[in-house]
């Protein structure tokens, strides 16, 4: 066995060697992250073996700056271990009470490491092609988490221009709102609008949901509202409305693309009740090749949804008073979450245990999350075995 340990960096990766007897094969040497560098490793990394050993090569976690490795690796067959981080930060402080960090000791304690942890899981050609789904899925939340803080500023701007407007719609975020608004961002601007104009608007932007009388109802109330007449903050709210219909199209589009490969996955997890694409195309792009993991309880762990452990003398903080983790994929978190709620209302089985769990006493939230455990243990076996979901 040769390990193979690599500190990843922006610009050059921290290499090191190391034979399953602890002889040093190569110590630590510098590779600049282009095609020229990874050849050389490559060849220092033939040079120390054999036609017979067997190669491990680990690495990282690190995101985008570790991913054009990870291609040429498993270009090269060479499938590489990635390791969390936090793993190997544990790991460096249990080798020595020192604080000393370095890209060099990086890569010798990987290197150890990877000798050491039999239970390590390679990564997959699966998982690397799985990226792009992760990027369009993860693209999307930071785009819809933009667009939420969006339309916070629509409503605080509401708020100042025409507080009434409020009350006379069913929600300031419509199309029909938001058309209206940007052509009279003000109750000023309103009072003052043509009836017959206003109401064409109106119509027009609301498919006809909204005629004459509506018009009629917003334009009496702007006459008597109580809004400030600001034409900077008039500008913003037209502004703001603009930017969030653009991002409504690059949501769209970016959508489109993902049920696009989630057809091409064809995964059985979209047969739960309550479990929407979206959510769904998240768990999977962030849990990746299922087969990494030995069983869900590793899963949980991976999600951050496991309970955490602390023991010491008489306190013993693992029933009642243990606290989730939340360690791991935050978006992966995040995911479970949303679609457990979901899958609650649609799904008699997850919604009667919900309600079990509320009848124990427990707050919502944490009924949430012993349910999202229930969840992930459904996905894991259906994703283990390819079989669609059938209802209790």
């Amino acid at each position: 066995m040769v390990c193979v340990g690599i500190d990843v960096a922006k610009d050059k990766h921290d290499c090191f060697i190391l034979s399953s007897e602890g002889e040093v094969l190569a110590d630590v040497f510098t590779i600049e992250n282009n095609r020229e560098g990874f050849d050389t490793l490559l060849q220092q990394i033939r040079s120390c073996t054999g036609p017979t050993d067997k190669i491990k090569v680990g690495l990282e976690a690190t995101g985008h700056y570790s991913y054009n490795i990870l291609g040429f690796l498993l270009e090269k067959g060479m499938p590489p271990y990635l390791i969390n981080p936090l793993h190997t930060n544990l790991y460096r402080k249990s080798l020595s009470l020192r604080q000393t960090k370095t890209d060099r000791i990086d890569a010798r304690t990987i290197a150890t490491m990877l000798m050491s942890d039999v239970d390590l899981k390679s990564y997959t050609d699966t998982a690397y092609h799985n990226e792009e789904l992760k990027s369009l899925t993860r693209y999307r939340f930071d785009k819809v988490s933009e667009r939420a803080k969006l339309k916070q500023s629509v409503s605080r701007l509401v708020v100042i221009l025409f507080p009434e407007l409020e009350k006379l719609v069913p929600s300031l975020h419509l199309a029909s709102v938001y058309a209206m608004l940007s052509q009279f961002p003000s109750a000023k601007q309103i009072a003052q609008a043509h009836l017959t104009h206003f109401k064409a608007v109106l119509s027009e932007a609301s498919k006809g949901r909204y005629e004459r009388e509506k018009a009629v109802e917003i334009r009496d109330a702007a006459r008597r509202s109580v809004g400030s007449v600001m034409p900077a903050k008039s500008l913003e709210l037209r502004h703001t409305i603009c930017l969030i219909q653009e991002l409504d199209k690059e949501i769209e589009e970016v959508e489109a693309e993902i049920f696009a490969i989630l057809d091409t996955v064809q995964s059985p997890i979209t047969t739960i009740p309550g479990m929407g694409p979206r959510m769904g195309a998240m768990i999977l792009a962030e849990v990746g090749d299922f087969s990494r993991f030995d069983s869900p309880d590793k899963l949980l762990a991976y999600a951050g949804l496991s309970p955490s452990t602390y023991q010491s003398g008489k306190l013993n903080a693992t029933g009642a008073y243990a606290h989730m983790e939340k360690r791991g994929s935050r978006y992966l978190r995040y995911a479970i979450f949303n679609a457990t709620k979901y899958v609650c209302i649609w799904d008699p089985t997850f919604k009667a245990y919900l309600a079990q769990k509320r009848a124990e006493g427990k707050h919502y939230n944490v009924a949430i999350s012993h349910a999202a455990k229930k969840l992930v243990r459904l996905i894991y076996a259906m994703q283990r075995t390819g079989k669609p979901y059938l209802p209790a």
